[in-house]
């Protein structure tokens, strides 16, 4: 079954001191991800108001479920928007990440 792709938006509803105090936590939360070979790629918004994961996973469904074990989401942090598309140009070595299973 081929993956979808998922762009998520994530929106601090709390203070940014509050965030950083969590962070660590979400980086290990992250990180897992990444070895799962869930997510391709993440970071902070510019300005720093939210982040944005770039996903790879087999339903928006499951891919919820995989957000809620975030520690932003599971203290309440912050709001979190979920875009699903199918890539239909693309650079050669995106095909790569793409064809992974």
């Amino acid at each position: 079954m081929k993956n979808n792709l998922f762009v998520v938006i994530l929106k601090y509803i709390i203070p940014l001191e509050t965030i950083d105090n969590y962070r660590q936590d979400h980086l290990y939360f992250l990180d897992h991800h990444y070895k799962s070979g869930i997510f391709i790629a993440s970071g902070a918004q510019v300005p720093r108001i939210g982040g944005i994961i770039i996903a790879k996973c087999l339903s928006k469904q499951n891919l919820e479920e995989i957000l809620h074990e975030d520690p932003f989401y599971i203290n309440g942090f912050a709001e979190y928007q979920i875009y699903e598309f199918s890539p239909t140009k693309y650079c050669d070595s995106f095909k790569t990440i793409l064809e992974e299973s």
